[in-house]
């Protein structure tokens, strides 16, 4: 691209996750409170939704990828939840151990958990500052 080009930034398409097993990462993600919006075995992809938009969480299989905790640092994609320390006991619920205790953060409370091939998702809420979130 040259110096006299340029290009906008419009928004966000789909987050991709590598998995190793489609249909045992469509249960996780299920279990996490996710949605499926469209399984495509054939092609070894599922699109999970989040929220009421259009972008979303989407899983990719890839082949030979095995179970593996999360490197550290690892990329995490945060998802705005009502409250995410009600999240962490929700998901504790369903089986799925936080990677630690809810944590604070500036804006309100943050969990994480990761799938069995270490993608890292967070919860996160804005109780400390409602007016920056979807709800506020």
């Amino acid at each position: 691209m040259s110096d006299d080009q340029s290009y906008e930034l419009l928004g966000f398409d789909n987050v991709l996750l590598p998995v190793g097993d489609l249909g045992e990462a469509v249960g996780f993600y299920e279990r996490a409170g996710f949605v499926v919006g469209l399984r495509f075995d054939e092609g070894g992809i599922a699109l999970l939704k989040v929220g009421g938009e259009t972008p979303g969480v989407l899983l990719r299989r890839e082949d030979g990828l095995g179970h593996r905790p999360p490197p550290w640092p690892s990329p995490r994609v945060w998802l705005e939840v009502p409250d995410a320390r009600e999240a962490a006991r929700r998901l504790a619920a369903a089986g799925i151990a936080p990677l630690d205790e809810p944590f604070a953060v500036a804006t309100g409370w943050t969990v994480e958990v990761a799938d069995p091939w270490g993608n890292v998702i967070g919860f996160t809420d804005y109780a400390k500052r409602p007016e920056l979130g979807r709800r506020g």
